[in-house]
């Protein structure tokens, strides 16, 4: 199946269909440059047509690459809807991503409130005596030994605003929406992505989707569809540059 896939010069009417790239930006530099889009989509549509994981979790991960708050690529994010509903993911499923997506945020903190502590502390600044707050969603992942060590330094600052955001992000992990192993795929994918590349999140959560079955080839294909990503660029200027030659 997978040979049959890639036959030809064009990678397969199929491949097209589910992989990165936009149609008519194919389409445009193949009439350019032929030898180098046969070049890109031997990689570029691998994920697509590898087999090693469903085309719907291929279409959710892309999705939440495209969606996510470092990327925010609308032609990516509706082709990869619309990749995802055609390949069978429901409507929660895919608010699921987007959840995900939005979520990623977070890493602002993971990365800024320790660097906040130490400067503080440097400069002998000390916060605002705080009123006491309940928090119990992150008081019960500290008891079962699923605290993330990073949050410890925005806990300390606020920790109101700090239940109020783990208490938003929970359900990616503990609504059933999504398989645990297929959380922890998609999280790999934001945190290694080219726009984000966050070392702590990709290790954390590569070693969580290993202990979940994972085997090394599904995360690889994870990071072969953040690399994928990059076809963006072709998505976004090779439309412009035909225009302005035109126009020229």
């Amino acid at each position: 199946m997978k040979n049959d896939l890639k036959a030809g010069t064009s990678g397969s009417h199929q491949a097209q269909k589910a992989g990165p790239w936009d149609h008519s930006a194919l389409a445009k530099i193949r009439e350019w440059d032929p030898l180098w889009v046969d070049q890109c989509l031997k990689f570029s549509d691998d994920p697509w047509t590898s087999g090693v994981l469903p085309r719907k979790d291929v279409e959710l991960i892309s999705l939440a690459v495209n969606a996510a708050c470092t990327n925010l690529s609308p032609g990516g994010t509706r082709r990869h809807i619309r990749g995802a509903l055609e390949a069978g993911a429901s409507r929660e499923e895919i608010l699921m991503i987007l959840k995900i997506a939005s979520l990623l945020s977070i890493h602002t903190c993971s990365l800024g409130a320790p660097i906040l502590l130490e400067e503080a502390k440097a400069a002998g600044v000390k916060p605002m005596p705080n009123e006491a707050a309940a928090t119990p969603v992150c008081d019960k992942m500290k008891a079962a030994g699923q605290w993330n060590t990073a949050w410890d330094a925005f806990f300390e600052i606020d920790p109101a605003w700090t239940e109020a955001i783990i208490a938003a992000s929970l359900p990616v992990y503990t609504s059933g929406v999504l398989s645990p192993k297929l959380a922890e795929l998609l999280s790999i994918a934001v945190d290694a992505s080219i726009t984000h590349m966050y070392a702590p999140g990709t290790r954390r959560h590569i070693q969580a989707a290993l202990k979940l079955g994972a085997t090394m080839e599904e995360i690889m294909e994870v990071l072969k569809i953040c690399v994928s990503q990059g076809m963006q660029a072709s998505n976004l200027g090779i439309p412009i540059l035909a225009e302005e030659l035109e126009r020229k």
